[in-house]
């Protein structure tokens, strides 16, 4: 058996054992992260919906679950141009955006009801931030749809708060990047002008600075990831495999890290 067999059976089989892993009790944050950062996206979203059913007032589990489904629904629609052409296709499109849309409401209802008690309450304005940021990505970026504007601007007003009081929230910085880049890059210059925003190289710049900052475990792998994701778009593709080395050491079940890693971060042909 040469090397690479091998090295594809020991991360097939470490998928497996991930996954397994997950149902041999309840489900708890760390595995749903753990699974979503092994790009088992699917699996991801089980998990963090048996903590929403659990805890409803979990934002962290209704963050994991939101994100997830969104990765869930980008990987099936891929990477061609015709992002609306491959969703009309995809027979389990409708199915996980539906999903998508009912629970991203349903988490940030939960944000919002701890809001209205507590309006300075900073875990309650990044959750709604970060799922509004979802919903944004996912209209502009996955799916190209030129919508989501009610949404960028709760998020920015959110996140920019955050931030002017408390500048090394990580987490603020990264999807503050994330919206920068997806605007930068999704919507046509009059209409960023008029948003307010939009500016890939800024994105692509707070994204590097948040990944090097030191921060809490996950916080840490999410920044490393953007910066990963951000420089590969910007065929940047020796500094993006050099990024995914040092995740794919983290997760060495995650099958998109070690494609990305072997193929040195050559985009794959279309079909």
């Amino acid at each position: 058996m040469g090397p690479s067999r091998a090295a594809h059976l020991l991360l097939k089989a470490g998928v497996l054992l991930l996954a397994a892993a997950t149902h041999l009790g309840a489900a708890t944050l760390d595995d749903a992260q753990r699974l979503f950062y092994t790009a088992l996206f699917a699996e991801a979203a089980a998990a963090a919906h048996e903590l929403t059913e659990a805890d409803p007032g979990s934002l962290a589990a209704w963050e994991v679950r939101t994100s997830a489904l969104h990765f869930q629904l980008r990987r099936l629609v891929g990477n061609g141009k015709d992002k609306k052409g491959a969703f009309a296709t995809c027979a389990d499109c409708p199915k996980v955006l539906q999903t998508f849309l009912d629970d991203v409401n349903q988490g940030r209802a939960v944000a919002r009801a701890r809001l209205e008690k507590n309006p300075k309450d900073d875990e309650a304005r990044f959750f709604l931030g970060k799922m509004d940021l979802s919903y944004l990505w996912m209209q502009l970026a996955t799916l190209d749809r030129k919508t989501g504007w009610k949404e960028y601007w709760e998020a920015k007003r959110l996140l920019e708060d955050i931030l002017e009081r408390e500048p090394m929230h990580v987490r603020a910085r990264v999807a503050r990047a994330w919206m920068e880049y997806i605007v930068g890059t999704s919507v046509p210059w009059g209409t960023r002008w008029v948003m307010g925003g939009g500016n890939k190289g800024r994105g692509l710049k707070m994204v590097r600075e948040a990944a090097k900052t030191k921060a809490e475990y996950y916080t840490q792998v999410e920044a490393q990831f953007a910066l990963q994701e951000m420089l590969t778009r910007e065929n940047k593709r020796d500094e993006a495999v050099e990024v995914a080395k040092e995740l794919l050491a983290q997760f060495p079940a995650n099958k998109d890290l070690a494609k990305f890693v072997e193929t040195g971060g050559r985009p794959e042909r279309a079909g």
